[in-house]
Formats: structure tokens, C-alpha cells, sequence
């Protein structure tokens, strides 16, 4: 069996510990996918749809997925909502077509930091037996939990530790008597602590440590638009909420979408939006 991990974004730091990966654009995926046997594989979290249709690798299009409404136009799509990840669909494709000794340390190293990060360090929802049945099948594949977790969890930069005491004191705003909250970070602000690609994962489950709060949302600037995540506990559906008022989607407790306006009207257009979802019984 042949196998490979390939990823159109830049490598975040946080995962330079990993082997097997390959990072580069649009050129080179189409290469891997002829050198990795005419398969391509992709998972997505906040993927802008409109990226997804202009997208025509050279090899077969495959679709792994666990989100509520994948995309289209793939030549074989495997979307089951009820994963709690989608490394574990890979896992257990690898299981039922190949078996479990087929699985490397290498790759094992790469299915539990998918796993892990995708299910919030195990604390999302579908966590079933099978699970961490899989989890302990790569843990005798001799994986190291615990440098794992510290490789992708504790290795950040004194910049972001800066930057994440700002957005949470400075820039961190709530709504709805507590239960809605939203941050902010503009170019220059990214910029002012040395911003570098990944060091804004997690701010916006931040305000969910807070009891009152059920929704929070953070609002990214980029170059030509402002990428909305949104995150959400209990019954609070922000899918829902990202495809209503941001053209998104995702899961029932993470989603996301785009802005194409400022950053003030993305503002303004959230709180407008959080004040109808709950007037709507929904918050």
C-alpha cells in the first residue's frame, strides 16, 4: 500500500515535528496526486466552497469528509457526519481494506494528531469505543502521546503568547447578557505580534470557558476577505448559524465561514445576526 499526506497550506510550526507530509500549492498537488497512484484525498474544515470548484487536480477526486454538507463534485465521496474525525474514517478504511498491520508508526503518528486535534483533544462529540479502540491500535504502533500532544499543543512563540493575552484582553467583547461572544484581529494587529500561520488556533474556543457563554466567534483578517470561525456548546447549532448569515458550514459545535466586507460591518452584521438567532429560540 502506498500512502501519502499532502496539504495546499503553508506548514504551521506547530506541525515541523511530523513526517510523511508535504506542503506546497496548487502545482505540486497535482504532481503528488500522480505519484501517489492517481488518488487524492482531502479534508477541509472553513474550506471556501468556491476554492473547492476551481480546484481540478490531474488524478481522481476523492472525498473524505465529516462534515454535515461536504462538498461536490468528486468522483467518490465518503462523508459520514457521525465521525468524530476524519483521520478516523481514514483509519478505518486502512483497517477494512488493508488491516491493521498495514498501518506504519509514521502513519499512525499522522492519523492521532488528526484524531486528536480534529476532536479537541478527545473532547467533542462522538467519542465512541471504536475510537479509542483505534487510538490504542496506534499507540502499539509506538507513538508517543505525550510528545505528541506537547509537539502540537506547546510549541508556540512568545508572539502568540502575547498575541492571545491581547485579543483576550483587549479585543474579546460579549453580547446577548453574556451568552454570545466574538474577537478580532486586523492585519496590523497580526503583524504587531509577528503573526505566523496557526497562531490564532484555538482563540475562539477561549470565551466558551466562560459558564455563560453558549456561542463565540472569531473574526481573522486576510488579504482579501475576513475568515469567520464560530464555536459553540450544548445545543447551540452554529452550522447553522454560519450558513444562514456567513454562507458556511461545518458542525454542529464548530463552523465557519467568509466575510467579503470590513471588518466594523463584520461586526456589525454578527451582532444583528446573534440578536435574530436568539430572538429565533436558537441561542
Amino acid at each position: 500500500m502506498r500512502y501519502g499526506s499532502f496539504s495546499v497550506d503553508r506548514e504551521p510550526d506547530i506541525l515541523d515535528h511530523l513526517t510523511g507530509i508535504q506542503f506546497g500549492g496548487k502545482e505540486s498537488l497535482h504532481a503528488a496526486g500522480c505519484q501517489l497512484g492517481d488518488l487524492s484525498l482531502r479534508e477541509g474544515i472553513e474550506r471556501d466552497r468556491t476554492q473547492q470548484a476551481d480546484f481540478q487536480p490531474l488524478a481522481t477526486r476523492v472525498l473524505i469528509d465529516h462534515h454535515l454538507s461536504p462538498g461536490t463534485g468528486f468522483d467518490l465521496a465518503l462523508s459520514f457526519p457521525d465521525s468524530s474525525s476524519t483521520c478516523f474514517i481514514v483509519y478505518s478504511l486502512i483497517e477494512a481494506l488493508w488491516g491493521t498491520q498495514a498501518i506504519t508508526k509514521e502513519m499512525a503518528e499522522l492519523l492521532y494528531v488528526g484524531i486528536m486535534t480534529d476532536t479537541g483533544n478527545f473532547a467533542y462529540s462522538f467519542l465512541t469505543p471504536e475510537l479509542f479502540r483505534a487510538v490504542a491500535v496506534l499507540v502499539e504502533r509506538g507513538i508517543r502521546i505525550p510528545e505528541i500532544h506537547n509537539s502540537v499543543y506547546n510549541s508556540y512563540t512568545e508572539g502568540r503568547a502575547r498575541l492571545f493575552g491581547y485579543v483576550i484582553h483587549r479585543k474579546m467583547k460579549t453580547l446577548e447578557k453574556g451568552k454570545a461572544a466574538y474577537m478580532s484581529l486586523l492585519e496590523d494587529e497580526m503583524r504587531r505580534y509577528r503573526f505566523q500561520q496557526g497562531d490564532s488556533e484555538g482563540f475562539v474556543n477561549y470565551p466558551l470557558t466562560i459558564k455563560k457563554v453558549k456561542m463565540s466567534a472569531m473574526f481573522l483578517a486576510h488579504h482579501k476577505f475576513i475568515r469567520v470561525s464560530l464555536r459553540s456548546r450544548a445545543d447551540v447549532d452554529v452550522n447553522l448559524f454560519a450558513r444562514k448569515y456567513f454562507n458556511g458550514g461545518g458542525h454542529k459545535n464548530a463552523a465557519g465561514g467568509k466575510s467579503f466586507v470590513s471588518m466594523e460591518e463584520t461586526i456589525e452584521h454578527y451582532i444583528r445576526s446573534v440578536r435574530e438567532f436568539a430572538e429565533e429560540g436558537y441561542l
